[in-house]
């Protein structure tokens, strides 16, 4: 994270790629210097939808080896953001922000858009 500010280096976070997907790949094609026409933007949004990912073998869990995957590990589950709610109770919710806020001290309050 101290390098996010370096010309080479560009955050995203998975809140801002679901909440406007096209203006963030758009950013990732101005961060590259690469233009794209209208088409292959959409070609680009087409295949790197989560439903499209979660279908793709290559792009899924197909390529782990069976030694690797435990506990019934699924790689791209539900494609949503804020689910953590459903699977972490109040408890470990305020331990992982009492963590987070002494770990990310210094950091730009809205880096990380999290639910």
């Amino acid at each position: 994270m101290s390098m996010r500010k370096m010309d080479n280096v560009l955050v995203l976070s998975y809140e801002d790629i679901k909440k406007d997907t096209r203006k963030t790949i758009e950013k990732i094609c101005d961060f590259l210097g690469k233009n794209l026409e209208p088409d292959e933007l959409d070609m680009v949004l087409k295949y790197s939808s989560f439903q499209a990912m979660k279908e793709n073998k290559m792009s899924n869990i197909s390529l782990i080896t069976e030694d690797v995957v435990t506990n019934g590990l699924v790689l791209l589950r539900k494609g949503m953001t804020g689910n953590w709610k459903n699977h972490v109770t109040v408890a470990q919710a305020e331990a992982f922000n009492k963590k987070f806020q002494a770990k990310m001290a210094g950091f730009p309050p809205g880096l990380f858009p999290w639910e």
